[in-house]
């Protein structure tokens, strides 16, 4: 598989993003997304900026809302729809593209063996997406931190790219959980309905997620799970750093990730566009890994709960204080 014809399955923040630069690279893509977001992108093309200076015009786009007419003769599937979605297109890519390759680019742990399950013959593969893709309208995206795609090792076409890189690891479950407890910061942001490096300035708001990732390391711990680096810092690092006073976070969290202004959760923007949540497929994957170990996690619990209000609510990131959470 040298030039990979490959379909984007998820024409979101990060399908997007991911399908146009490597669009802009000169591969094969087709994007299979809701009807808004496919007639935007075929018509207007991708407008892709970043944290430090991109801006590409990407023209050419091609895409669809039906399966078949998006899916069927690629090569490379690249699976960037939410963790709720996973076995409904699992099903679509078992009927329309069974021999293609599929990639992960999901949040959460278990989506690459949920795939596997509904395509027992195809060639699944995790992989991690380190960075934070801001929708700025249709069409319009904006990668707002750093970080390179890490990916399963194993034979797959060489995706790297001018702005993209590709990266093929051994410990991508490690990988996975160390993401997850990054993540847990995504229904932080969505509840504080507030752009996250101002959210980082907050001490208050910092030790909300220092405490729900000690929690959550607790489990880890219990569960045998060791989760690996995904930042400069190791994982049971990050919440001492989160709990410094703020002139002294600033400057440690500097050599950790680069993060612009712009930066906010995919939560937030869910909640934002009353769409479900993927909080069963972070905190919820640390509850449900306390609750087979007989353990507790009441602040990830509290989290889960305030972020399902707010799906059942309808109205929006409730805009909540760090004391809010605690109370």
């Amino acid at each position: 598989m040298n030039i990979p014809r490959i379909a984007v399955a998820g024409a979101g923040s990060i399908g997007c993003f991911v399908g146009g630069l490597l669009r802009d690279a000169g591969f094969d893509v087709r994007f299979l997304g809701r009807a808004g977001v496919i007639n935007a992108v075929t018509q207007d093309g991708l407008r892709l900026t970043d944290f430090d200076g991109l801006s590409l015009e990407v023209g050419g786009i091609t895409g669809s809302d039906d399966p078949e007419t998006a899916l069927a003769g690629a090569d490379l599937l690249l699976v960037c729809v939410k963790s709720g979605d996973t076995e409904a297109m699992g099903r679509l890519i078992a009927t329309h593209a069974p021999d293609a390759q599929v990639i992960s680019l999901q949040n959460g742990v278990d989506n690459a063996a949920r795939l596997r399950a509904v395509l027992p013959r195809a060639d699944v593969r995790a992989a991690m997406v380190p960075f934070n893709v801001v929708s700025r309208g249709l069409g319009q995206y904006h990668r707002a931190t750093s970080g390179d795609i890490l990916v399963e090792a194993g034979p797959m076409p060489d995706l790297s790219c001018a702005h993209l890189i590709w990266q093929a690891v051994d410990n991508i479950e490690s990988i996975q959980w160390g993401k997850l407890l990054i993540n847990l910061g995504n229904a932080v942001n969505a509840l504080a309905d507030m752009p996250l490096l101002e959210q980082l300035q907050d001490r208050a708001w910092r030790r909300v997620l220092a405490d729900q990732m000690t929690e959550a390391l607790r489990i880890l711990r219990v569960a045998g799970i060791t989760p690996a680096k995904t930042t400069a810092a190791p994982p049971h690092i990050i919440p001492h750093v989160l709990r410094l006073p703020t002139p002294l976070f600033r400057v440690v969290a500097a050599s950790m990730l680069t993060i612009d202004a712009h930066a906010r959760s995919s939560m937030w923007d869910d909640l934002k566009q009353g769409r479900k949540t993927e909080i069963d497929a972070l905190q919820g994957a640390i509850l449900d890994l306390a609750e087979r170990h007989g353990r507790q996690a009441p602040l990830n619990a509290r989290m889960r709960a305030l972020v399902r209000a707010a799906e059942d609510a309808d109205a929006g990131p409730p805009g909540l204080t760090a004391s809010d959470i605690r109370a």
